[in-house]
């Protein structure tokens, strides 16, 4: 099967094509597991820490890809919830041990077993991958393939931020940041409170603009100073002056949601300047977002299907790979990036 293959990690901007198109064994599905013909698979900004190692993955090789959709090819023995042609998801989350004190709890994405595709296993940068039956997820009709792989991960990942912040409608809600996630969760938002206003903050134009189109009250650059002071915050991009300037516009007893896996270090010193009365006082939260369960992935697929979201999606061929990851890293974003392989 052909593969875009991570052989090393490296940082970006010096590397240009840190991704290799090869020839790779095709999967064999074990007890318990499906292969998948994948049909897309999107591109996350988590891979960019993959790849730079903010994240790092068990092993190398590695094939990348956490949004995967695709039809079943194979069942292994036992499989007993999926048939040989069902289109089905593959989500961050590609395993968990299933006894601990989290798994136990309905909170198997804080399990210490926790495995994630594209990280710790092969994902779904290919055109064949397996995944554990009980981890892979029934795709609502009515969605196609391009509009399904980022509602795995950038979707799944923003409906846990959103329940989170404990928003109720009528309470202000600021997004920071504007990519897949951020604009997924802007339309949940209206949905579910339509009396909620919704404030944007975005670097370029472009994402302004188009926070503007989905139905933003307010839309600023990321550092700006907000109108009024925000009830709830979710912070989506991978730097940390966003988050000083959060907290800033957070109203008392606020609580800022930081949905990130990890951020990146080039302005870590900006953490100096966290001012305790400016920032944290008057009981504000801070709370983190850490992978998604299964029901994240069930039930926001479900709302999406009933409320009709439409992800934003822009495609490359598999052999594209690169250029996808480079436009995310230097911010060229308008929705989500999603690889067509099948």
């Amino acid at each position: 099967m052909k593969a875009m293959v991570l052989q090393e990690l490296c940082n970006l901007e010096e590397v240009q094509a840190p991704l290799k198109l090869m020839d790779m064994q095709k999967p064999v599905p074990a007890a318990g597991e499906i292969l998948v013909r994948v049909g897309v698979c999107g591109v996350c900004h988590t891979e960019l820490d993959v790849i730079e190692g903010r994240t790092p993955p068990l092993k190398l090789p590695l094939i990348l890809g956490h949004q995967v959709v695709g039809q079943i090819e194979e069942c292994g023995d036992q499989v007993k919830t999926f048939k040989i042609g069902d289109r089905v998801g593959i989500a961050w989350i590609y395993s968990a041990c299933g006894y601990c004190k989290f798994c136990t709890s309905d909170k198997e994405n804080l399990c210490s077993k926790f495995r994630a595709t594209g990280r710790d296993v092969n994902g779904g940068y290919a055109e064949f991958m397996t995944v554990p039956e009980n981890f892979a997820h029934h795709i609502p009709d009515g969605i196609n393939d391009s509009e399904a792989a980022p509602l795995l991960c950038a979707g799944a990942i923003g409906y846990r931020s959103l329940r989170l912040t404990g928003l109720e409608d009528g309470q202000s809600l600021g997004l920071t940041g504007f990519g897949a996630s951020g604009h997924l969760v802007l339309k949940m938002a209206r949905y579910k409170y339509p009396n909620s206003k919704i404030f944007v903050f975005a670097r370029s134009e472009q994402q302004q603009k188009f926070a503007k189109e989905l139905g933003a009250f307010w839309v600023g650059r990321t550092e700006e100073h907000s109108p009024e002071k925000l009830d709830c915050i979710i912070d989506t991009t991978p730097a940390w002056k966003p988050v000083i300037a959060a907290l800033e516009n957070l109203e008392a007893g606020g609580r800022l949601v930081i949905n990130a896996i990890r951020k990146e270090q080039r302005d870590r010193d900006t953490l100096l300047s966290l001012d305790y009365p400016a920032h944290i006082w008057m009981e504000k939260e801070i709370k983190s977002v850490a992978n998604v369960s299964r029901k994240d992935v069930v039930e926001f697929l479900s709302m999406a299907a009933e409320m009709g979201i439409r992800p934003e999606t822009q495609e490359f061929p598999l052999e594209e790979a690169n250029t996808a990851l480079q436009e995310l890293k230097t911010r060229k974003i308008r929705g989500a990036k999603v690889l067509r392989i099948g």
